[in-house]
C-alpha cells in the first residue's frame, strides 16, 4: 500500500476516534466474552501491556477481580484516554500512555523491561498495510518476555449480514480501489452522528503469515463474541 494511502487511512481513523470518543466509549462499557475468557488465564504478579486500551474498561475489570499485576494501557486517542482512569481504585497500579502504533518507533516510548502479557484487542485490524502490521507485531516481540503471551482479537464483520450492510464504497470515502489491499474496508458509524473508519478483515492464513514474519508462533485460535459467537477471531501467540 502506498504511503499516501496509509496516511489518509490513518487520518480517517484518528478523526473518527477523536470525534466519536464519547459515543464509542458508551458502546464499550463491558468486555466481550472472548476477552473475559482470556482474562481468567492471567496470572497474578504479571506485567501487562494493553495496546489500544480505549476507555480503560479492561483495567477496571482487572481491578475488580483484584488481580495483583502491573498494567500499562496505551491508546492513540487522547479523548478516550481521558476516560481510561475513571473508576479505577488508587491501589490498582494502572498507568496510561498516549501512543500511536502507526509510528515506526512507537516501542521506544515503552519501558525496557519486557512484559509478561501483551494485549491488543480489536486493534490490529485498524492498522493499514501489511508492512504496518508487521511493524506493530515485531515491536510487540521486542517488548515481550521469552515466556510471555501475546493475546489479540480481530473483527470478523463479514460473518454478519447486518455489518456487511454498513460497508461504504471506497469511492464514497474518497479512495481509489486500486490503491487498497485485499481485505480492506470502510464501515460507517451511526451513533451520535455519521462517521466512518477503516477495518481490515483478516483470514486465518493471513494471521499465520503475520505471526511467522514477526517472530511468533500461534499457540491457540478461537472465535467468540456476537450473537453467533463468531464475530471476532482470538489468537494467543508465543515468541519463537
Amino acid at each position: 500500500m502506498k504511503s499516501e494511502t496509509v496516511n489518509k487511512i490513518l487520518s480517517l481513523n484518528y478523526q473518527f476516534y477523536q470525534s466519536f470518543a464519547e459515543d464509542f466509549s458508551e458502546t464499550r462499557q463491558r468486555l466481550q466474552p472472548g476477552v473475559l475468557s482470556l482474562v481468567n488465564r492471567f496470572r497474578p504478579e504479571s506485567s501487562i501491556l494493553d495496546l489500544g486500551c480505549g476507555n480503560g474498561e479492561l483495567a477496571r475489570e482487572l481491578a475488580r477481580i483484584d488481580l495483583s499485576c502491573s498494567y500499562l494501557g496505551t491508546d492513540f486517542s487522547s479523548n478516550l484516554l481521558q476516560k481510561a482512569g475513571h473508576g479505577i481504585p488508587a491501589e490498582f497500579p494502572a498507568k496510561f500512555l498516549e501512543l500511536d502504533l502507526s509510528e515506526t518507533s512507537w516501542s521506544d516510548m515503552l519501558p525496557e523491561t519486557p512484559f509478561d502479557i501483551v494485549l491488543s484487542f480489536a486493534v490490529l485490524h485498524h492498522v493499514p498495510g501489511n508492512e504496518g502490521r508487521i511493524n506493530v507485531c515485531k515491536n510487540v516481540r521486542r517488548h515481550i518476555s521469552d515466556q510471555g503471551c501475546f493475546y489479540h482479537s480481530n473483527w470478523q464483520f463479514l460473518r454478519s449480514p447486518r455489518l456487511q450492510r454498513r460497508i461504504i464504497p471506497w469511492s464514497e470515502a474518497g479512495f481509489s480501489e486500486k490503491d487498497i489491499d485485499e481485505g480492506d474496508y470502510i464501515l460507517d458509524w451511526r451513533r451520535g452522528g455519521m462517521g466512518a473508519r477503516y477495518v481490515h478483515h483478516f483470514s486465518s492464513e493471513e494471521l499465520s503469515l503475520l505471526a511467522d514474519e514477526s517472530g511468533f508462533r500461534i499457540k491457540e485460535s478461537f472465535f467468540s463474541d456476537g450473537k453467533e459467537g463468531d464475530l471476532s477471531i482470538y489468537q494467543v501467540w508465543e515468541p519463537v
